[in-house]
């Protein structure tokens, strides 16, 4: 099985959430995983499977919590092409940017050469109360990719 780091931004606790379902669902699986609420760089390895749990505040902005990493990766990150990934983004549809924090992470991970496994998971907050049960059924879509 995989080793699996699994980055969240959070403000309100939905995407921490979120990433403790899917936490929990990886480690049944057989998965190592180990959850990074206020991850750096250094925490992170390269040759572990990245998955991004991430809300949208504000005009499509990133998670205070996020943000330095982010703005770390962007500055100082060379390449990584052996870097494999996948990205849920919460968001809300009556807001102009929708998910936008999840189109900088890609963004910024296409721009540095990971692969996605799967396209990206978009959850609407107008449209779902419970945001774990789209992320579930996603994770399994995928999970084999691992």
């Amino acid at each position: 099985m995989a080793a699996v780091d699994i980055i969240v931004g959070s403000v309100y606790g939905s995407a921490f959430s979120v990433a403790e379902t899917l936490e929990e669902a990886l480690v049944g699986a057989g998965h190592e995983v180990t959850l990074h609420e206020e991850a750096e760089l250094s925490d992170l390895d390269t040759g572990h499977f990245w998955l991004w749990v991430t809300s949208t505040t504000g005009q499509g902005e990133l998670p205070p919590n996020l943000l330095p990493l982010f703005e770390e990766m962007r500055e100082r990150c060379p390449p990584m092409p052996q870097l494999r990934y996948a990205l849920a983004t919460l968001g809300d549809s009556s807001y102009e940017d929708f998910c936008g924090a999840g189109v900088q992470v890609d963004a910024l991970l296409q721009e540095l050469q990971a692969q996605a496994v799967t396209d990206g998971l978009e959850v609407d907050a107008s449209e779902t109360l419970d945001p774990e049960e789209p992320a579930l059924i996603w994770l399994s879509s995928w999970i084999e990719k691992i």
